[in-house]
Order: C-alpha cells, then structure tokens, then sequence
C-alpha cells in the first residue's frame, strides 16, 4: 500500500489561501494543478512575498503552476452527424493515455489508457466507469474495458482499495462498488465465464476494504467504519477516514461547516462519505431531508450500497467456486443469502411500498425515497410482491415527461428533482425487466432517451444529468455547472438505444 501525500499537506498555507479565495472559480482546479518547480520552494517564495502591495495571486500561481484544461471533452456535434456518430467520435475524446508519472501531481499516474468522464473530471471515476463500460461494450471496444479493469485492479493493489477517483485526494474513499460487475461484463464480452478467478484477489480486497473491522463488532457495539452488524449479519454504509474538508471543495465545506452547531470533524466525515455515495449532493443524506447543513450520511444505511455488496459477495463465491475452493464459496454464498434476507426484511417499507435507506441506530426506514429502490430490482433481491409496488411507485411518482426523476424532493442539489441520471436510468430500467414490467421500463427509457436526443440536436452535445420535469431546461444544482461530454450519458444512452431499437 502506497502513502500518498495531498495538495494540502505540500502546499500548506498556499493551499488555504488559494483555495479560501476561490481565485480560480472552481476548487478543483488548483488541486489538479501541477507545479512547475519544486513545491517547497514556491511555498517560501509565497511566504516571502504574500504581504508585498505589488503581489498578485493569480499572477503568483500562473508563473508557478500548470494548471488543468477540461481537455476536449465538449467536442460539439457536427452538422448532420447521428447521436451514435457523435458517441463514437466521444470515446476517442474523452480517452487518456497511459499516465505520465509527473513529480508532485496530485493525479495517481495509471498504467492503461482509460475514459474519464468529461468536463472536470479529468480522471477516472470508479462507479461511471461500470456505465461507461455498458456504452464500450456495445461499441465493441472490449479491449478499452480490460485497460479499464486493469486499473482499478492495480489501484487495488496499490492504494488498498478503489479510490473515489485516481487522485491523492481521494485515497480517504471510495464509490459504489462496482469492480464486481465490470469484472462480470469483461468476462461476457471476452466470452470467457472462467476470467473471474483471474481478479479474485483484487475483489476479495475489495470486499476487505468494505468490511474492515467487522470482526471487531457485537451488540454492544454494532457499528464501525462502513460497516454495520445486524443480526448476526452485516450491513454496510458510505464512510470517509478524513474528518478535514474535501480538498477539491475546501471553501465550499469550510463555509457550511460554520453554518451550523454541530463539531466540524463529524460535519466533514459526513460531507465526504456523500461525495463516496456517488450522490453528491441528495436529500437522502439530510437529517431534515432539505438542507446540506444537516448531512448525516454516516447515519444511512443505503439500500443500494447493500444490494451492491450482495452482488460483490456473489461474485466471490462465484470465483472461489471456479478455484475450487469450496469452503470459501460456501462461505460468500451464505452472507450472500443472510443480505438477502435482511434487504427484503429491513429495507422494504411496507408504508411506502417502497424500498428506502435504514436510518440509524434504529433502522427505520428512511422518509425519503429515492431510485435506489430500483436496485433490489437490478440484483433480484425483491419478492415478486415486493417488485410490483417498487414498479407501480416508479410508474406513478418518478415516472416524469423526460424520464425518472431522482427524489421526489426539491432542494436545490443534483441528486434531487427534477433531475435524471443515466446510471439510475440503467438501473431502473433493468430491474423493471427483471421483474416482467417490460412496458413500465421502456416508457421511462424512450422518455429518457427523447430528452437526450432533444438536447444533443440543440446544444451538440450529451450532458452529465438532465433536467426530466420540464423539457429544454438546463438541469442544475449541486457545487459545479452542468459538465457535457459526458461518459455514462454515452454509455447508457447507446445501451438503451440497443434495448428500444431506437436510431
């Protein structure tokens, strides 16, 4: 396991003043920075010359930093060219090549070309990639998912875990665990059932990483990291191992930590394990279901993190049975089944007819509903009673003029009405089928796949998130301007497209 060190911890005061000025519009951006000369230097240099009437910031860092282009992610549709052109021509757009290790670059240099998702994100992802991967896998470039594959697996091996994304700044998380499923779809696209047990190292420490300390917890004390016990079983739920403000939101975070009462250090472990969710920002986290100052993520148990980690304990059981090695199988098969057990018993709401998160200490369920119920359908984990209320609220409540909207609640954050998502459109799309409500499922997937369409033939270009309730309508909300490009847009869009036989 590497040590990394971030931005904060090599530029010191330079960092808390740049990004205390928000200088230069988004945090990220000094962050990705690479500087030009030594950093201990340039900090001196800062130091020396900080009070001088003559000194000016933005000229300080352009004399000392390279600073970060949101690349050509925003290559714009040319005349006449089809969705599925321009999807083609993205792909190209948005790969990098094999890292440059470049000396006090906060980027974790990857050995493999890879696709990143577009606009600021400039790096890999890990749970967009799995969605861009669909979009690959259709194209036929199953070469590009094995480049991809392989580098979350050497980011296993090297950081310990999947990290939020590959840079140093993110190596105190991860995001949804997808790698399982990327593993399964290279396995299908290689036509080559076996190829799992080539990557169960790496997914067994993938599992590690999700449930470490669980040997440590009884009754009296339940809960620890990212996972929970219950009932002799486990349950898992979004963490972070840093209690200071994100580095790539610094300002942001310090500002609305002064906003409330509560202790900074569990305000930020909040903050951050939202930005592990994969969802940042939604009301799901939210102690009053409204407002940021209230995040209490540490206090969810989500219903789609659990219904992930059934699948990566499947998988496992999978890949040890393909080794041989039956006692482990057995074993995964068996925490496989008690999750199982717990996520149709515990996190269906039989009130709402819904599946919803768990709130702690009670696990109750959580008022706010969400498409993550979508995911026991996705992994077969719902009764088929239970499927056919999850069907009959999606139809009614989520189902919107351009597609399915996220919450039902409006709080100004992205991950909230009226916006929609393509990976939960995937999502929802695929447990709807699994259940037989092939009709529900394409109405909501044509709708989404109309306001995709609508908007590349206006702007030239697919967006990160749409806004379904009201067509035309740029969606906002969250930290940072709508990004295009836009990876699992493409992914989804073309894999759902296949699905409909839509051109």
């Amino acid at each position: 396991m590497i040590k990394v060190t971030t931005p904060d911890e090599i530029y010191q005061e330079l960092f808390e003043a740049v990004q205390n000025a928000q200088l230069l519009g988004d945090s990220k951006t000094f962050v990705d920075a690479v500087p030009k000369r030594d950093p201990q230097a340039i900090v001196a240099d800062y130091l020396a010359r900080r009070d001088d009437e003559n000194f000016h910031m933005l000229a300080f860092i352009a004399e000392n930093f390279r600073l970060p282009s949101n690349g050509d992610a925003g290559t714009h549709a040319a005349e006449g060219r089809t969705v599925r052109q321009h999807i083609e021509i993205m792909w190209d757009a948005l790969t990098r090549q094999r890292d440059v290790d470049e000396l006090h670059s906060s980027l974790l240099p990857l050995p493999r070309p890879y696709v990143v998702p577009g606009g600021r994100f400039r790096e890999i992802y890990y749970w967009d990639s799995y969605f861009t991967m669909l979009g690959l896998a259709a194209a036929g470039r199953t070469e590009m998912i094995e480049d991809m594959v392989a580098n979350f697996s050497y980011l296993i091996d090297r950081v310990g875990f999947i990290p939020n994304g590959n840079r140093t700044y993110y190596c105190t998380r991860s995001q949804p665990p997808f790698f399982a499923l990327m593993v399964e779809l290279l396995a299908e696209a290689r036509q080559d059932p076996l190829l799992i047990r080539n990557y169960l190292p790496q997914l067994q420490r993938e599992y590690d990483f999700w449930m470490a300390g669980a040997d440590t917890l009884d009754d009296n004390n339940p809960a620890t990291r990212r996972v929970i016990r219950v009932d002799g079983a486990y349950l898992n739920r979004y963490w972070d191992d840093s209690t200071l403000p994100r580095q790539e939101s610094y300002e942001e975070d310090v500002i609305l930590a002064a906003t409330g009462d509560r202790e900074p250090e569990g305000f930020y472990r909040d903050i951050r394990a939202g930005a592990e969710s994969g969802w940042d920002y939604s009301s799901r986290w939210f102690a009053d279901g409204k407002h940021m100052a209230t995040v209490h993520t540490t206090q969810v148990v989500p219903v789609d993190l659990n219904s992930l980690m059934y699948k990566l304990e499947s998988v496992l059981a999978q890949g040890y049975e393909l080794s041989n090695d039956q006692q482990q199988a057995q074993a995964f098969r068996d925490r496989a089944d008690a999750r199982k057990r717990l996520i149709q018993k515990l996190f269906f709401s039989k009130k709402a007819g819904f599946f919803a998160d768990l709130l702690l200490p009670d696990l109750k369920p959580a008022p706010t509903l969400s498409l993550a119920a979508g995911y026991p359908l996705f992994f077969g984990l719902a009764t088929p009673e239970q499927a056919e209320q999850v069907a009959d609220k999606i139809d009614s409540s989520f189902l919107k003029p351009g597609g399915w909207v996220t919450t039902l609640n409006r709080t100004g954050q992205q991950w909230d009405s009226p916006n929609g998502w393509a990976p939960l459109h995937w999502i929802v799309y695929q447990g709807l089928c699994n259940y037989g409500y092939r009709e529900q499922a394409e109405e909501g997937a044509r709708r989404w796949i109309k306001t995709n369409l609508q908007d590349y033939e206006s702007s030239g270009v697919l967006m990160e998130k749409y806004n379904v309730e009201h067509a035309g309508v740029l969606a906002g909300g969250g930290e940072y301007d709508v990004q295009d490009g836009f990876g699992w847009t493409n992914g989804v869009l073309l894999r759902l497209m296949d699905e409909v036989g839509a051109q």
